[in-house]
């Protein structure tokens, strides 16, 4: 097929870009999985706000306002704003969503017109987002579609030399961090002084509770940081409709333990994978257990390394195919 990838993010990236910092999930989505259709055989086109216009292999990376063909494409992909589609032909629209759209915002953010006139079938990242998202802003069809971390994490070695005082939070800061550094503070790191907690940086600082910042840099750096941690810690919150950060850390074997909010439950097998609490004394709990049983936290471990490359975007990509 000759497919067409838009996203009018201001964000210039491309197909190199997966180290780049600023780029989240809708974008690393995007990069993934026009790479691995191309080397399925498809030719890809991606407009997005790409610099330069950059050929490789069967894939064009042009930018969106520059675009001027008459090329008609087999299959037209927007990630989220459906508005994208006006700047080409298609035979068939797709648009993989990554918001909760009740009715009013659907048409604040100036979809519904483009929606009427396109009559793009909308692509899910989730049973929670398929709840979450009102059924009228997809009744020309929709579908649940799976979603997997970048190749690196796939084939990076686990380390054995992992810090059995180390926590982390990977996720951004307004996905309920706040109470995140409030459990540590009354409930985790109360329990024993020496419990460190790496988080995404803030400008507040926490050292006297052994609250880190983290440096962000690239993908490398940040599999460093997964790969000695003993528990991975994510609330969730009601706008993570995927959780990519998640998804890596469980892909490195490390320890869930979540509250559940939002789509977390769905990346969180309990007591398999890691751990759903109830409660925010739970999660404590959860976390104190996994700090401190050796054994329990092996046997969580080992149902993660058996789960290992279960899910990536060879998969992934098949099944997006499809669903389209």
């Amino acid at each position: 097929m000759n497919i067409c990838f838009l996203d009018n993010n201001k964000i210039s990236y491309d197909y190199t870009s997966l180290d780049n910092e600023n780029i989240r999930g809708a974008e690393k989505t995007l990069i993934n999985l026009s790479l691995k259709l191309n080397k399925l055989g498809h030719k890809i086109t991606v407009l997005n706000h790409t610099n330069k216009k950059i050929e490789y292999e069967n894939m064009r990376w042009i930018n969106i306002l520059k675009y001027n063909e008459d090329t008609i494409y087999d299959l037209a992909i927007s990630n989220n704003d459906l508005n994208n589609f006006k700047y080409i032909k298609s035979k068939k629209n797709i648009a993989i969503s990554y918001s909760i759209q009740t009715i009013e915002k659907f048409i604040r953010k100036k979809q519904l017109f483009a929606f009427l006139k396109y009559r793009p079938k909308i692509l899910l990242i989730g049973s929670y987002h398929k709840q979450k998202r009102s059924y009228p802003t997809r009744i020309f069809g929709s579908a649940i579609i799976h979603l997997a971390v970048d190749d690196i994490f796939l084939k990076t070695k686990l380390d054995n030399n992992v810090d059995n005082n180390k926590a982390l939070f990977t996720s951004y800061p307004d996905r309920n961090l706040d109470m995140l550094i409030s459990l540590w503070i009354n409930y985790i790191y109360k329990n024993n002084k020496n419990y460190k907690l790496y988080i995404t940086p803030t400008k507040k600082k926490y050292d006297e509770f052994n609250i880190i910042n983290r440096s962000l840099s690239n993908r490398n750096n940040l599999i460093k940081d997964l790969l000695n941690t003993r528990v991975f810690l994510v609330p969730g919150h009601k706008a993570e409709l995927y959780c990519l950060a998640a998804e890596e850390a469980r892909e490195l074997c490390i320890p869930i333990v979540t509250l559940g909010i939002g789509s977390l439950n769905e990346r969180v097998i309990h007591n398999k994978t890691g751990f759903i609490a109830k409660t925010t004394k739970e999660f404590a709990e959860y976390t104190l257990k996994l700090f401190k049983d050796d054994e329990l936290w092996g046997e969580i471990r080992e149902n993660l390394y058996n789960l290992r490359n279960s899910n990536n975007w060879d998969l992934a990509t098949k099944d997006f195919l499809k669903n389209c």
